[in-house]
């Protein structure tokens, strides 16, 4: 007999597993709870939306009905799951008819993570806001709509404040970015940084680094930085980063790791081996460093999904560590990385060494070529490679794509200049920018 399996949380996590078990075992009890209206929905495309890029909502929804059709799970979205009961093997979850309990066989829990709002006094949450749900995307949207606001100051300069200051930009609402880092994008290193920085400016957006906001003033239109400065702003975008969403499995006596986010073992499984965790809310190994990481992209979530539909069938197939790959696009600009930064490396303690090398994205002599910088980080004894970043207005997302599979496949920097990558003057140059990137590394090598 099948077992009962309940899933927290939809979105990539959650409905990934329910349709990876459900393609490993067509006669699983799968239910699945979600505290919001939808079962799935792009994270990563709503400031596309709110820019007009992306232009009808609905493509950025899964269809509930032909999501059960397709999977035959029961499906109850508009249900938060509030509490765990290990020794009953139970959950409780509030929906609109009050607070019910259901049992479970297995767990998986994948609440994502919440985006962090920092306590500041004066903030008003009427023309402030978050964007990690489908609801905060409607609230930007609608304020937009409503009162037609012409400045935006952006708290935070990672991934969603890129996004969104080239989204709002879009649609003539001026941009200040406030952080309080020494540069933009801490995933990459501070050269790079400096291009996507210089182009921000170009783009007509204020960036204030090495500040933040000390308050609220003016109902909350002025901000009131710590460097005594001040901005005034129609509306405020808080982009300060995430938490993972723990309070329950914390009170359910689930551990946590050094990373503050969910503890599990290479099979996804928490401390209690029949409840398994996935996504933003779990902490896994580094690849290369085997140190603890928690890393909020979709990837680590579609594999996890994969190594807990495989385990629960009696597979023992790992989890094998998070590279942490990702790229984003920032108005004309490309920017991706992969592996371990300058600033990582040098708080682990770890030696090593970079090259870099500036190139065109495709032949020089074929129209559209754009100038890229690409870099690498590796072990100058060795060869190992610990990350690359790379900058461009094109070409950039193969580059670093090539070098993650190279790092998975354990090559090092001297093996760049092997590969065969495929060439014709529209696309790249007879020697890759990554083949030449792996000449310059090789060469640095300590003979």
């Amino acid at each position: 007999m099948s077992d009962k399996i309940v899933i927290v949380g939809g979105v990539g996590g959650g409905s990934t597993v329910t349709s990876q078990i459900r393609r490993m075992d067509g006669d699983a009890e799968i239910i699945l709870f979600d505290k919001g209206n939808y079962i799935g929905f792009s994270n990563c495309g709503m400031p596309y939306y709110i820019g007009g890029v992306v232009e009808k909502r609905d493509k950025l929804l899964v269809s509930t009905e032909k999501f059960i059709d397709k999977f035959g799970a029961d499906v109850r979205t508009s249900s938060e799951v509030v509490a765990i009961n290990r020794k009953d093997k139970k959950i409780t979850y509030e929906d609109s008819s009050g607070k019910h309990e259901e049992s479970y066989d297995k767990l998986i829990y994948s609440p994502g993570a919440s985006a962090v709002i920092p306590d500041v006094k004066g903030i008003n949450k009427e023309h402030t806001f978050t964007l990690r749900t489908i609801s905060d995307m409607d609230e930007i949207q609608h304020y937009i709509d409503e009162y037609q606001p012409k400045t935006c100051a952006i708290v935070g300069a990672g991934f969603i404040g890129m996004e969104m200051v080239e989204n709002l930009s879009r649609i003539g609402i001026d941009c200040t970015i406030v952080d309080r880092s020494k540069q933009v994008m801490k995933l990459v290193d501070g050269d790079i940084a400096s291009v996507i920085h210089e182009h921000l400016e170009k783009k007509g957006v204020n960036i204030l680094l090495e500040d933040g906001v000390a308050s609220f003033s003016n109902n909350g239109s002025t901000l009131n930085l710590n460097s005594g400065k001040s901005i005034q702003a129609d509306m405020t975008i808080m982009a300060t980063g995430v938490k993972p969403n723990t309070v329950i499995t914390t009170a359910a006596g689930l551990e946590t790791g050094e990373t503050g986010a969910l503890k599990v073992n290479e099979f996804m499984q928490t401390n209690d081996p029949d409840i398994y965790a996935l996504g933003d809310v779990v902490e896994t190994e580094d690849f290369l460093t085997r140190n603890p990481r928690h890393v909020a992209l979709a990837w680590p979530a579609h594999r996890q999904a994969y190594i807990i539909a495989n385990h629960l069938q009696g597979g023992k197939v790992a989890y094998n560590g998070t590279l942490g790959s990702a790229i984003f696009k920032v108005f004309d600009l490309d920017v991706a990385a992969t592996g371990l930064n300058r600033a990582a490396l040098q708080n682990l303690g770890i030696p090593f060494k970079e090259a870099s090398h500036d190139a065109l994205s495709h032949a020089g002599y074929y129209p559209g070529a754009d100038k890229i910088r690409i870099k690498v980080l590796f072990d100058d004894t060795d060869g190992t490679i610990y990350g690359t970043q790379c900058v461009g207005e094109s070409g950039v997302d193969k580059r670093v794509a090539v070098i993650s599979t190279a790092m998975k496949a354990s090559m090092t920097v001297a093996d760049l200049a092997q590969l065969e990558l495929a060439y014709a003057p529209p696309y790249s140059s007879p020697k890759d920018p990554v083949n030449i990137l792996g000449y310059k590394a090789a060469g640095m090598l300590t003979k």
